[in-house]
């Protein structure tokens, strides 16, 4: 035992804490989100200077899906069949980059003529919504740019025909739709495509008489009549045309009664050019069959074999 008065000495006991290492996965992370908003932030500064038709001219782009754009939509544009952007045998080739894009620039619009096109579509809705009569065809009609212009689509239902049942004679109210835009048309210099559209219900006797092509083709006829008696200026036709049911709406069935339609264009310049002056792809004159090459003789033989096949065709190898 410890004397009377001795004190024990105190003894104090501190655990020692280590500190471990967490990691720096948290600053990646803040650093791509830090990335992110930056470029959302540049994004938005770059749109609010832009002008609106350049934002518009963005959103078409992208209103494009990527599929779509690879497996149809490029090829359309760049006349390629690959998927890889230049069209050429070498992917590293870049005329065909500079084809597509020249393409591009030929075949969109300008905003001048976007500008002129939507005025043209605000004031039909107008003069149509104005009329009691008219207006609930409002549902029958479609507007849409297409690479050759404005396309105006007159659309049939069972419930409101455009025409008389397998007849080219015009229903009343599309007489008065067709006479009422017929003076705004003439606003615009462009020239005027007429195509008349049916169904793939034939007749009784076939193709052989009087059938979807001949329907076609009268129900155009009579549009642009009743357009003429309207108003429009008939040297603004530049093609009245019947497609029978060759050319179905998308997504109908080739029976629908949208596909019995009228599709009116209003050109784009350069296209009323290619249809006034199509160009030949070997130079104007004879077929290059018989044309010579490099100064060189014509070789008899292709058109020998074209003469022996179509007498065969007429009926043996009789004589003229």
């Amino acid at each position: 035992m410890s004397a009377a008065g001795e004190r024990r000495p105190i003894i104090i006991r501190r655990k020692k804490v280590i500190h471990r290492h967490h990691g720096g996965s948290w600053k990646i992370a803040l650093a791509d989100f830090m990335t992110a908003l930056m470029a959302l932030f540049l994004v938005m500064w770059i749109l609010s200077a832009a002008s609106p038709e350049q934002r518009e001219g963005v959103a078409d782009y992208f209103s494009t899906p990527l599929v779509g754009a690879i497996t149809t939509g490029g090829q359309q544009a760049t006349g390629s069949t690959s998927p890889i952007p230049g069209g050429g045998p070498d992917p590293a080739h870049t005329d065909g980059e500079r084809a597509r894009i020249d393409m591009r620039t030929q075949t969109r619009p300008s905003d001048e003529q976007r500008r002129f096109f939507r005025d043209l579509q605000r004031r039909i809705e107008a003069v149509i919504e104005a009329d009691p009569e008219l207006r609930q065809l409002r549902q029958q009609l479609r507007f849409d740019l297409t690479q050759e212009g404005l396309r105006i689509q007159l659309l049939d239902t069972e419930q409101r025909p455009m025409f008389d049942l397998g007849s080219d004679r015009v229903a009343p109210y599309m007489r008065d739709l067709l006479r009422l835009i017929a003076p705004l048309l003439n606003e615009l210099p462009n020239d005027l495509s007429l195509s008349g559209h049916t169904d793939s219900l034939a007749y009784l006797n076939g193709y052989r008489g009087y059938s979807n092509w001949e329907l076609a083709s009268g129900r155009a006829n009579a549009s642009r009549r009743e357009l003429v008696s309207g108003g429009l200026e008939p040297d603004k036709l530049l093609r009245v045309s019947g497609l029978a049911d060759r050319v179905p709406m998308p997504d109908t069935a080739p029976a629908d009664p949208m596909n019995r339609r009228i599709e009116l264009l209003v050109l784009f310049p350069q296209v009323s050019e290619r249809i006034r002056s199509p160009s030949l792809l070997d130079g104007p004159g004879m077929p290059s069959l018989l044309r010579q090459r490099d100064t060189g003789p014509v070789d008899p033989a292709p058109v020998e074999r074209f003469t022996d096949s179509l007498r065969q065709a007429l009926g043996g190898d009789q004589g003229p």
